[in-house]
């Protein structure tokens, strides 16, 4: 793929609205940055579209979009012209949709304000949002680790551990908003959960070399919930960071 005016709307859309991320394609190769760049402004897309309105029904017809136009690039017919869905056509096959499509479904739980139910479904909206993201990454750039269980097993730990980064340091903002973000926000709890989760955010060496741009997006979370398992109080208080010079070394670290 090489970067049309479609792709280069969807590298101004990552930039803004996910600043992390996009650092994290920029160090990347050259030829994994068309992959990167469509996916996560699919994710940006996605993520933000219960937070544009107040009315449920209009944010659940957002999300339908979403649904329909992956179920036309799973099924291989003819696809809606898109600056986002159209590259996306491109590098999905029908496996990577369906996952996609999982993603979408998880995303209904930001436009009530529910709590999760327990720590299993908190996992599960972890596993199917930025671990399956994540996976869907790592399987684009390097369509031979697609039916390996081992590898895609590592992957969704990285992404979990990475999703898991970003929510605790969205807590306050989820809270501000009227959401109930933790199942239990002890921080004893907070602290436990956050020390389970830095068991998958190793560095990703031994990956294939060219599944391992997918896992950039993932150079935080470490340092992030290695804080938060110190010092949980830091996720009601938000404060969870890396300095500018620790986030430089980490992304340098992860390309």
């Amino acid at each position: 793929m090489t970067f049309d005016a479609d792709l280069t709307a969807c590298a101004a859309l990552v930039e803004k609205a996910d600043p992390e991320r996009f650092a994290a394609t920029m160090v990347s190769p050259p030829s994994a940055r068309p992959v990167l760049f469509a996916l996560y402004a699919f994710n940006v897309e996605v993520s933000r579209a219960p937070w544009v309105t107040a009315e449920p029904m209009i944010a659940e017809m957002r999300l339908q979009w979403w649904r329909d136009a992956l179920e036309e690039i799973g099924t291989g017919g003819p696809v809606r012209r898109h600056e986002v869905v159209t590259p996306l056509s491109r590098i999905l096959d029908a496996k990577g949709a369906e996952i996609l499509d999982q993603l979408v479904a998880a995303r209904r739980w930001d436009i009530g304000k529910d709590a999760f139910e327990d720590a299993a479904h908190m996992a599960e909206y972890l596993d199917r949002t930025a671990a399956g993201l994540m996976w869907v990454a790592a399987r684009a750039l390097c369509p031979d680790i697609s039916g390996d269980a081992a590898t895609e097993a590592r992957v969704r730990r990285a992404g979990h551990a990475a999703g898991l980064a970003r929510f605790l340091r969205a807590v306050p903002a989820l809270e501000a908003a009227g959401r109930i973000p933790m199942v239990d926000g002890r921080p004893g709890v907070i602290a436990a959960l956050a020390a389970e989760a830095l068991a998958g955010s190793k560095h990703p060496g031994g990956l294939p070399r060219a599944a391992r741009p997918a896992l950039t997006e993932a150079f935080a979370a470490r340092d992030i919930l290695s804080q938060a398992a110190r010092d949980p109080v830091r996720v009601a208080e938000g404060t969870l960071a890396l300095s500018p010079l620790k986030r430089s070394f980490r992304l340098w670290q992860w390309s």
